[in-house]
């Protein structure tokens, strides 16, 4: 997969395959790893998610929502489509014990070994939001990844102000519902066999953006955080690889989202009637390959809103997505395969394509949702010059 440089997912190459391959099994699983969805990690010495650039106390919480509405997309048997969706929000104390950033068994499911399990993060587990009603972000993973892949860019987002939900594209990575029931991947193999994927995923993951966005907007109810209030007309969606493939389509089908990002994903579904509204678009080595250029260059076409294409020519795919801090946080380069590193990360390190994203992201939706200044996305900056201005 990682040399379909055009599909621009690549993620089964480093997260299912590579380190599965290159790491020695359970002799590298972490001591004291937290264990089953929602459990609480203890606060013990660890490697832990880059802290966000802004100070605001942040909580996270999980939820498992079901849309009977429709059935599963990628699962003939399942008559209702089921999510599990990872909340960060602007929080009223620092105080509490942090949240897990996953389960050991969802580790092991994801990479064959626990060491991500052990990462500490820099939210409260189920700590009270704060008054008042937030702007909403939501964010979609790249395939066969999962929503913890953007919990560093989640959690700068509520650090900032926004309430975010990450919600899990079920059957295309593996996701643990309550009680430990493992749901794998169903939908790999055939990203490579099926010329509809792209678009069929792009619409069952907007979908489950809308309805999460339904779900935590619905008038008369208590949402899925108690005590979490969203501002319905400050909306915006994000997304990494396919992700913001569907991000994008999620705005283009929902009036309530009035600014979405694509991360180096080709957009599967042509943008159609232009909404007007905003998209930035975020590339790795401005996408990587011919083809994937000319994706989005005839895409460019169609925004006619305001719109920035800006580009990180020394980064990988997958640097958009915890994936490359990660790596280098449990120093695993050295046991990946001689050319992995590059050809998914580039050659900056992934704390510094971290700063760039988190940068650039917040300035857009900063922008966009809330009418605050963004010089950042006016003109390139001493700041970052490693981003340069593709458009």
């Amino acid at each position: 997969m990682s040399k379909n440089r055009w599909w621009r997912s690549a993620a089964l190459t480093i997260v299912s395959t590579t380190l599965v391959l290159s790491l020695a099994g359970p002799a590298t699983a972490a001591t004291g790893a937290a264990s089953g969805a929602g459990t609480v990690a203890a606060a013990t010495a660890g490697p832990h998610v880059p802290a966000p650039t802004a100070h605001r106390p942040i909580g996270t919480a999980s939820a498992h929502l079901v849309d009977t509405g429709r059935p599963d997309p990628w699962r003939a048997d399942a008559p209702n489509r089921e999510l599990m969706v990872t909340f960060w929000y602007p929080a009223t104390s620092p105080r509490g014990a942090h949240a897990p950033y996953m389960s050991a068994e969802l580790s092991r499911a994801l990479y064959g070994f626990e060491q991500p399990a052990a990462l500490r993060t820099g939210a409260v587990a189920d700590a009270r939001p704060a008054a008042g009603r937030h702007p909403l972000v939501l964010l979609s993973p790249g395939f066969g990844l999962s929503r913890t892949s953007l919990t560093a860019l989640g959690e700068e987002l509520a650090a900032r102000g926004y309430a975010v939900a990450a919600v899990d594209a079920t059957y295309e990575t593996s996701v643990e519902f309550p009680g430990g029931r493992m749901e794998s991947c169903l939908a790999c193999g055939q990203e490579g066999t099926d010329p509809e994927f792209g678009a069929k995923s792009s619409r069952a993951r907007a979908a489950d953006l809308r309805f999460v966005l339904d779900r935590l907007t619905a008038p008369g109810r208590g949402g899925p955080v108690r005590g979490l209030t969203v501002d319905a007309s400050r909306i915006g969606a994000a997304g990494h690889s396919l992700g913001g493939a569907a991000a994008l389509e999620a705005m283009r089908q929902d009036p309530r989202i009035k600014a979405a990002a694509n991360l180096d994903g080709s957009i599967w579904i042509p943008a159609g009637d232009d909404t007007g509204r905003p998209a930035l678009l975020f590339s790795a080595a401005l996408g990587g390959s011919p083809q994937a250029t000319e994706n989005w260059e005839e895409n460019w076409k169609r925004f006619t809103g305001p719109r920035y294409w800006v580009d990180l020519p020394a980064a990988g795919h997958l640097s958009f997505s915890d994936q490359h801090w990660l790596v280098d946080t449990l120093r695993l380069r050295d046991q990946l395969p001689p050319g992995a590193y590059q050809e998914n990360f580039g050659t900056l390190a992934g704390g510094r394509t971290l700063a760039a994203t988190r940068a650039y992201l917040g300035a857009f939706f900063d922008r966009h949702l809330l009418g605050r200044p963004a010089p950042l996305l006016d003109r390139p900056s001493p700041r970052f010059p490693e981003v340069r201005f593709a458009k």
